[in-house]
């Protein structure tokens, strides 16, 4: 969505990779690109305060549990900031996207991710309205968390895919002269 198809009086928020945007202004548009990545468009529809999260994983691998790409701290965050506002956490529902398989034959991301957000807002009892998940194509989500509308666009941009490979690809080891680390 360029700037220009934005009502005059609309903001639009880019939300990247490891980040969240909450809101209750009536005015903002919240934006992101996903491929193998989950967001998860959470709102209060009382008081049409909203966020986005975009996470790159469901967990981190040893002690990276307090990082944002992750998907638990990526969801307590938002959570956290949309009570902040004044959301009430029992009135909370989820519109959930992303999780596409961008390589066949490397590690699925995607699908773990799918999993985890699945698990994790059932345990947290926090309905989800409406999803569009798995795949294999990249997306483009606006979403205006005041009206609860979402619209998604399919991405075939070579770079989107580009970089979802290399988050995929297992990490090479590392040479310490005669030593070979592991991550």
């Amino acid at each position: 969505m360029a700037a220009r198809d934005l009502a005059p009086d609309e903001h639009r928020l880019h939300v990247g990779q490891g980040t969240f945007e909450v809101t209750d202004r009536h005015d903002v548009v919240l934006s992101t690109i996903l491929g193998s990545c989950v967001s998860a468009c959470l709102r209060d529809p009382s008081t049409g305060i909203g966020g986005m999260n975009h996470f790159l994983l469901p967990e981190a691998p040893g002690s990276g549990g307090d990082d944002r790409r992750y998907g638990v701290q990526a969801m307590e965050l938002l959570i956290n900031g949309l009570l902040r506002l004044g959301a009430q956490r029992d009135r909370l529902e989820a519109k959930v996207f992303g999780g596409a398989r961008m390589s066949p034959g490397l590690m699925d991301i995607g699908g773990k991710n799918i999993a985890f957000i699945r698990r994790f807002l059932d345990h947290e009892d926090i309905p989800i309205v409406a999803e569009c998940l798995g795949g294999e194509q990249a997306r483009r989500i606006h979403f205006w968390p005041a009206m609860g509308r979402v619209k998604q666009q399919r991405v075939s941009d070579p770079s989107v895919i580009v970089r979802e490979r290399v988050l995929a690809r297992p990490a090479a080891p590392a040479a310490v002269g005669d030593l070979e680390l592991f991550e």
